[in-house]
């Protein structure tokens, strides 16, 4: 089992995510090397994905989306997501929740 990796970000906490489009359903489903697993039924096509993504974990930290916001990989499936106004511990206890203890 991999443990969420969390780093710093001038606009909060950073968080690593590996994203899979198209998806038959939007969900987190776990960790793996580090990064948080979001599937998602958005397809990769004029930031709709990137938009789900957004959503999704803003929803799951319970944030405003404006909150949460993409700083790397915006054309990768590898993404980098700057979190604002939690800290690093809150974005753990908070995943923690969904994903049954495992970040």
């Amino acid at each position: 089992m991999s443990v969420l990796a969390l780093g710093i970000h001038r606009r909060g906490v950073r968080l690593e995510t590996r994203v899979t489009p198209r998806a038959s359903r939007t969900a987190i489903e776990g960790i793996r090397e580090g990064r948080l697993l979001v599937k998602v039924t958005a397809p990769p096509v004029d930031s709709a994905a990137n938009a789900a993504v957004i959503a999704i974990v803003s929803e799951a930290l319970d944030l405003p989306r404006r909150d949460v916001t993409i700083v790397g990989g915006e054309q990768s499936r590898s993404k980098s997501l700057a979190i604002a106004g939690l800290t690093a511990d809150q974005v753990r206890q908070r995943l923690s929740v969904i994903l049954g203890q495992q970040a």
